[in-house]
């Protein structure tokens, strides 16, 4: 695995929108890794793709301490963002309500402000939880679900989520407010999004039932519908780049410690996007960017 080799002259590099997710920073091994997460140059952004954290203090912590390297930091939640005990002071869409508020405070953007732009390019922070869609042709939710906990598969998401809130209902209130804004959209767009858009990179999971937390089917068509350039989310733990309906799709996060040793020594992470071009008549337009390699990881 490789990173971006933050001490290069910054006039070598374009700027640069770079991502990264599932940083799961609770985890000591993990926290070690928030200090290879710096740009090039100093116009970069960088993207974060939910499961910061589960307590709010170290989510602040995080996102702090990213946008002071970052020109911008955008964040949208994962499902660790979410998890409530019944003692904790917001819980269910109030928790998510005061993360909003918490970023605003530390000039982080989030899926409820004004979507900002990169060279020509709308990045969308997205938030659309899940709606148990993903699950075998014929069967209903209930059964589902229980198919599922027969098999001893069943997300935390069932204890720290859902018995604060009706998580489908909040799937479609989200899906019906983010069309909205994006039918005011025009132009290209970045997508971004904690659960993956699509269902199909969830079939690689080796657990088929844990599709059922990892999105809706309602999004199936966004990426050609809103002219993204890319998609970009995390939550699967399974970093890839594949491409849908001529869409590129970024699996960005990096998961736990017993999985990001397992990776290739050639993964770039953070993940570049999207990189800033002069299109020869001075106006700066958001390109593929290109995989450099950096220092070497250990």
């Amino acid at each position: 695995m490789t990173h971006p080799d933050a001490s290069s002259d910054p006039v070598a590099f374009p700027p640069t929108l770079w991502a990264v997710a599932d940083l799961h920073a609770a985890v000591r091994a993990n926290r070690k890794r928030l200090a290879e997460i710096t740009p090039r140059h100093p116009d970069d952004w960088l993207i974060v793709a939910g499961d910061v954290a589960e307590r709010t203090d170290l989510i602040a912590s995080v996102l702090s301490e990213l946008r002071s390297r970052f020109s911008q930091v955008i964040w949208v939640p994962g499902n660790h963002e979410l998890f409530c005990r019944s003692t904790d002071s917001h819980v269910g869409r109030a928790k998510y309500d005061s993360l909003v508020q918490l970023c605003r405070e530390i000039d982080v953007l989030t899926p409820e402000d004004s979507f900002p732009v990169f060279g020509d390019t709308t990045i969308v922070p997205l938030f659309t939880l899940y709606d148990y869609s993903f699950r075998p042709a014929g069967m209903g939710v209930e059964e589902a679900l229980d198919a599922a906990a027969q098999k001893n598969v069943v997300l935390a998401d069932e204890i720290a989520i859902a018995p604060f809130t009706d998580i489908r209902a909040w799937c479609w209130d989200r899906l019906a407010y983010s069309i909205t804004r994006l039918s005011r959209v025009n132009g290209p767009t970045v997508l971004i999004n904690h659960w993956p858009l699509v269902q199909e990179p969830t079939l690689r999971l080796g657990l088929p039932e844990i599709a059922l937390w990892c999105g809706t089917r309602h999004t199936r068509h966004w990426p050609r519908r809103y002219r993204a350039k890319a998609v970009v989310y995390g939550h699967l733990h399974m970093p890839d780049e594949s491409e849908f309906d001529g869409v590129v799709h970024h699996e960005v996060s990096l998961g736990y410690p017993r999985e990001w040793t397992r990776y290739d020594e050639d993964r770039v992470w953070p993940c570049p996007i999207l990189e800033l071009a002069d299109d020869g008549t001075g106006t700066m337009t958001a390109r593929t960017a290109r995989r450099q390699r950096g220092r070497g990881m250990p």
